[in-house]
């Protein structure tokens, strides 16, 4: 891994991470763009999802898709009122999701109480160590 490379956790309903991995994109945050700007070229980008389908779909609470940002291009796309912004993404093939509840113990995004608020945010920075523990699980066989 290179060492100017970072990690970012987007949270995303299972059905919405099934379609940006379709296109090989990346839209977080609801489509705004603050959030995609911080992310470079070559970082490492997970999606979690705590649903199947927003807003109200069943509980998930899995990692579901891991890839890298392909470049620094951050696009609008779509027509009328909502028009998303996206990037570009290199998803890992024969990844499989994981429940959060597997890696709890291992990860220092929920080492501390109330560690679910950050997640409120649709965006937060993921340590190095912890993109380990979740890309291993990930690719590990089923």
């Amino acid at each position: 891994m290179e060492d100017s490379a970072r990690a970012w956790l987007g949270v995303v309903s299972r059905a919405h991470v099934e379609i940006g991995v379709d296109l090989g994109i990346a839209q977080v945050m609801h489509g705004k763009r603050a959030g995609l700007v911080r992310m470079k070229a070559g970082d490492w980008f997970v999606y979690y999802s705590p649903r199947t389908d927003y807003p109200d779909g069943e509980p998930l609470k899995q990692f579901t898709a891991i890839g890298r940002m392909r470049d620094d291009l951050i696009y609008q796309e779509g027509d009328g009122d909502f028009r998303p912004f996206r990037r570009a993404v290199d998803y890992l093939d024969e990844v499989h999701p994981v429940p959060i509840a597997e890696l709890a113990d291992r990860l220092e995004l929920t080492s501390t109480p109330n560690w679910g608020y950050q997640l409120r945010r649709g965006l937060v920075p993921l340590s190095l160590a912890d993109l380990e523990v979740i890309r291993d699980a990930m690719t590990a066989p089923a």
